[in-house]
């Protein structure tokens, strides 16, 4: 299987995505996806901020990126759902040119236990959290000509999966919410698409699966094996693999795909359509 470093040289390698004077915001990059997201654009020359809950780690992220592709990283340390921490990380680049909407999901619980309290704080940070940035970006992308708006979803708003009601609701809302923007600013070269990621090689889905194990009282290795080959692809996803669909949405070539649901999940959802 291509390892991850292999992967990171393959992506976007060679090929001129125009990014060079772009400028990119990614939402939740200190680490998993949303750090590979912006790895890649970076590598593609963008300058880029990133945004993550743990200043120390976000640092240590900016760094890395610094260091392994020569471009310019700004840091801002803090919730996405705060109006204050949205205006400085929009506020720490020039423009915003692209903008990649992630945000960790509500954790796995049943249905049943779905109180009021957690269905408003699943809704504002899937949800509210990524509108408001958009409706902050999309008005200058715009007047710009030029705008490409990603949102980081799940596979679960198409393939809804038992303790991830919430997930579900919150994500194919924010997807129905921006279907008709989508549209109306198609014609001014901006673009906002989603990437729906299925089982992916990150600290959340190791986390999901040891809790899995508890509730089962099996051992964490075999429920990551059954996971792994409940997948077609018999392996989970490299966070590598969904940035490379990223930067290609977020590319000059990719200006005439708009409103789409991209699924990156190993062949796990079962429909044609």
């Amino acid at each position: 299987m291509t390892s991850r470093g292999e992967m990171a040289k393959r992506a976007g390698g060679g090929v001129d995505y125009g990014l060079a004077d772009k400028f990119a915001v990614v939402c939740a990059s200190s680490r998993g996806l949303g750090y590979a997201c912006a790895h890649q654009l970076a590598h593609a020359g963008c300058g880029v901020a990133i945004n993550g809950r743990d200043g120390e780690s976000l640092a240590l992220a900016a760094k890395a990126i610094e260091a392994e592709t020569g471009r310019p990283v700004i840091a801002i340390a803090g919730d996405i759902a705060e109006p204050s921490v949205q205006q400085a990380l929009l506020s720490a680049v020039p423009r915003v040119d692209i903008l990649v909407n992630n945000n960790g999901g509500p954790a796995h619980r049943s249905f049943q236990d779905l109180d009021r309290e957690a269905i408003i704080e699943g809704v504002h940070a899937n949800m509210i959290t990524p509108f408001e940035l958009v409706r902050q970006t999309v008005d200058g992308m715009v007047a710009r000509g030029f705008g490409r708006i990603i949102n980081i979803t799940s596979i679960a708003v198409v393939m809804p999966l038992p303790g991830l009601d919430l997930s579900s609701g919150a994500r194919a809302g924010l997807t129905a919410l921006l279907a008709g923007l989508a549209r109306s600013v198609a014609h001014a070269n901006v673009t906002i698409n989603f990437l729906l990621p299925g089982a992916f090689a990150t600290a959340r889905i190791h986390e999901n699966l040891e809790a899995a194990a508890r509730r089962s009282g099996g051992p964490a290795d075999e429920v990551l094996r059954q996971r792994e080959q409940s997948i077609p692809a018999r392996r989970f996803g490299l966070p590598e693999e969904l940035a490379a669909a990223c930067c290609f949405l977020s590319s000059e070539q990719a200006g005439y795909i708009t409103g789409q649901s991209i699924r990156i999940d190993g062949g796990s959802y079962p429909g044609m359509w």
